[in-house]
Order: C-alpha cells, then structure tokens, then sequence
C-alpha cells in the first residue's frame, strides 16, 4: 500500500496545483509573462519526452511480451492513438468558449467581465480535461515513481494558468476571492478522483497486455495535451522563442534525470 499512497499523494499535488492559479487570479498581482512561457514550454517538453522516450516504450515492451512482436507493436499504434483520439474528442465535445485548452480562453482581460455561469463551465470543463491526467499520474507512479515525479510536476505546472482561468471570471462575477480560489481548487480535484476511480475500475483487470494498453494511451494523451494545450497557451503569454527555449529545456532536465536515475 505504500506504493499507493505515494501515488495518490502525487496525482493529488498536481491535480489541486489549480490552486496556484486561483491565488493568481484572486489577489490581481501582474505575473511574469515571459516566465510563465518558459514554464508552460518546459512543462510540454517534458512530457513529451518522457512520453515518447520512457512510457510509450514501458507500454509497448509490455503488449509484446504479451502478444508477440509484431502484433504488439500494433498494439501499441492502437493504444497511443487511441489516447490521442480520447483527448481530442474530449476537446471537440466541450464547448470551445469555456473549453481551458483553447487558445485564447485563458486571457484573464477578457473573462473580466464573465458571469459566475462561464467560471463554474470553466471549471467544470477543466474537470473533464484533468480526470485522464490524474489517472495517467497515479499508473505512472504505480509502475515506475522515478518517472511518475517529473511527470507529477510538469502537469503541476501547467495546472495553475488552469486554475487561474477558473479563478478570475468567479472573482469578478462574484467579488469573492474566497469562491474564486475555492471554485479554482475544486476543478483540480478531478485528478486525484480519476486516479481513484480508474484504479478502482481497471485494478481487478490489470495484466500485461492492460497495462501496455495503458501506458501507450497515456503517451497519446500528454502528447496531445502539450501540442494542442501547452504550447499555443506558451505562445500567447510571451514570445514564440521564450516557449521554444522552455520546450528544450524541459527536454534536456528529462534527459538528463533519466540517465541519473538509471
């Protein structure tokens, strides 16, 4: 059980980093735009990375041992584009207006003026977004914590601009900081909740074969979230090479914290 508790311990500190973001939105202090491209890219190069260089390959070493090598090699396609596709129809299915992935639904000057309505869609929006990372944190610290923390913390990071775009449209519909930062921290709990309810679901079923499925999805979703979330939200808060600079960062401290913990 101990493996369990450092688990959830993770996926629940980078779900409720929204809070971060909450705190931002509430108490109206200017924040660093050219930072917060930085972190966003380095947050996206480090997911990608991990994804492409630790997870997919953990996922596809698993479906072929279980199926052989050809047959799991397409296993694993299947499995990481499906990742892909769930997010994506994730992203369709949610209106763009309150969609937090979308570029340009975070700009806090123009959800200064939203209606509580448009904060409690927002969060209940990230909420949906939030529910497949929290699951894919809590597997991943399951399976390999030396893998799960950079990815525990990349999700952090891009959690509190999240957070941020819960927080401003209550505050100022409400003025009310405290049901600004409280409707902020609500949308985060959704990953610690998915961790949970997809433990509970998939455990009893949990096999080779799953969990290179599992792994191999997870890929596809980090994947899309730092192309279609992250990187674009780097671009609009500062400049095109400030998000880059990020993204390469953030590759390298993976790289190098991979063959360190090796």
């Amino acid at each position: 059980m101990e493996g369990f508790w450092f688990a959830l311990a993770l996926t629940v500190g980078a779900g409720l980093s929204t809070s971060i973001g909450g705190v931002l939105g509430v108490i109206g202090r200017p924040t660093s735009t050219k930072l917060m491209s930085v972190g966003l890219g380095f947050s996206a190069g480090v997911m990608i990375y991990v994804s492409m260089v630790e997870i997919l390959p953990k996922g596809r070493d698993e479906l072929v041992a279980a199926f052989g090598e050809t047959p799991g090699n397409w296993w694993m396609l299947l499995a990481f584009f499906g990742g892909i596709g769930l997010i994506a129809l994730i992203d369709w299915i949610v209106p763009s207006a309150v969609n937090p992935h979308e570029p340009g639904t975070i700009d806090e000057k123009a959800r200064r003026h939203a209606l509580m309505r448009t904060g409690m869609l927002t969060a209940v929006a990230l909420a949906v977004h939030n529910f497949p990372e929290g699951f894919a944190t809590f597997i991943a610290a399951l399976q390999d914590p030396h893998v799960a923390i950079p990815v525990a913390v990349a999700i952090a990071i891009h959690n509190v601009p999240e957070g941020l775009a819960v927080a401003v449209p209550v505050y100022h519909a409400t003025g009310s900081r405290a049901k600004g930062f409280w409707w902020a921290t609500l949308s985060g709990a959704a990953e610690p909740a998915g961790a949970l309810i997809g433990y509970l679901l998939l455990m009893p079923f949990l096999s080779d074969a799953l969990l290179g499925v599992v792994f191999a999805g997870i890929a596809g979703i980090m994947v899309f979230i730092s192309l279609d979330e992250l990187l674009p939200t780097a671009h609009e808060y500062g400049e095109h090479h400030w998000a880059v600079y990020g993204l390469i960062g953030g590759m390298a401290v993976m790289a190098v914290s991979l063959v360190l913990m090796a």
